[in-house]
């Protein structure tokens, strides 16, 4: 629900999922694998992370080091990652873009199988059988060939991967949990929609009544994904000082969430709605950013080099800006060098 709702992620599950957590695991329908042992059947005995991603993810991007990480920690424990390309908009990225994530993805990743399915077979027979709409989106199989768990990669927890391995997990009260879970998202999905229709209106009170309906549906532990929905609310009420300290609080307490700190950092960089722009904590937050991807990721410096122009440091701005353009390929390259050029004539460029 965090990144669903902060970086606009879609999550929502359908109204009536056919592959639920408890069933058999549907069969691998994989096409050609880029890399890894290609594995044509779930065996008994071995666990397995079937993860869903694709190269113009943002969130997958993001979700990728920490899945190599458990794929070396249980890789020798019975574990098996598959990266499960899916909904890929072009297909020929996607081997460059495992070789150059290199060491940070060495599990076995592989294509959809297109073949009479042109959404792909595995995104038919696992995504939309589970309703799942947005990526990342990871199914965990236990050792006996059974859905553990589903959801977003990053809130798989060790200790349940730990428990599928060792034929402690208890896949009925998995079950159960889900399914109230799946409820839940239900009414989340209305008052999400109710939300949306407030905020589309600028009518911030009923906007701000609507969030609380929906903090009251979550557990405790989980309300504070709604942090930015609550600041694009202070932002539209033109309450700054609010929006500002809510922002600073949040990303404060996520300082290793590069996609997020990078999509507060350009939301109080670009959006037209905002009067008064706080461009030092725009600032601060792009380079929380930049620190948690360890400035290989060109969107993100792309996002302080923008910051850094309009605060007037034009020379640092041009110097962060060429490493962005360095770093990135393709169609995202030919936009930065735009932006650089503009920026070299001493002229901010348009926000896309």
């Amino acid at each position: 629900m965090l990144l669903a709702t902060t970086a606009g992620t879609t999550l929502a599950l359908a109204a009536e999922p056919s592959l639920k957590v408890g069933d058999p695991a549907p069969k691998l329908q994989n096409g050609k694998w880029v890399q890894g042992e290609p594995v044509k059947e779930f065996q008994k005995g071995k666990a397995y992370i079937v993860e869903f991603w694709a190269t113009w993810c943002g969130p997958c991007r993001v979700s990728i080091p920490h899945l190599n990480e458990i794929h070396n920690k249980y890789k020798d424990k019975g574990l098996i990652v598959i990266g499960q390309d899916c909904w890929e908009r072009d297909e020929s990225l996607v081997e460059p873009f495992v070789k150059k994530m290199g060491d940070k993805m060495t599990y076995a990743v592989a294509f959809d199988d297109k073949d009479g399915d042109e959404k792909g077979k595995m995104a038919t027979t696992w995504m939309a059988a589970a309703g799942r709409n947005g990526i990342p989106s990871a199914f965990l199989v236990d050792t006996k060939g059974l859905i553990a768990w589903i959801g977003h990669p990053m809130q798989l927890k060790e200790t349940v991967i730990e428990d599928v391995l060792a034929g402690k997990f208890d896949v009925r009260k998995a079950a159960a949990t889900y399914e109230q879970e799946q409820k839940t998202q239900g009414q989340m999905h209305a008052a999400q929609m109710d939300l949306n229709h407030a905020m589309q209106k600028k009518d911030w009170d009923e906007a701000t009544t609507k969030l609380e309906e929906m903090e009251k549906l979550l557990p405790e532990a989980q309300r504070e994904g709604l942090a930015m929905t609550r600041f694009d609310i202070l932002i539209g009420k033109k309450d700054y000082p609010a929006a500002y300290k809510l922002a600073g609080q949040f990303s404060e307490t996520h300082k290793d969430n590069a996609f997020l700190q990078n999509e507060l950092a350009w939301k109080i960089a670009t959006d037209k709605s905002i009067d008064d722009r706080d461009l030092r904590l725009a600032e601060t937050i792009a380079t929380r950013a930049n620190e948690a991807a360890q400035g290989k990721d060109p969107g993100i410096l792309d996002t302080l080099a923008r910051v850094l122009f309009m605060k007037g440091e034009k020379a640092e701005a041009i110097a962060m800006q060429q490493k962005a353009v360095k770093l990135a390929e393709g169609d995202m390259k030919t936009q930065l060098q735009k932006v650089l050029d503009s920026y070299e004539k001493g002229e901010l460029s348009k926000a896309d």
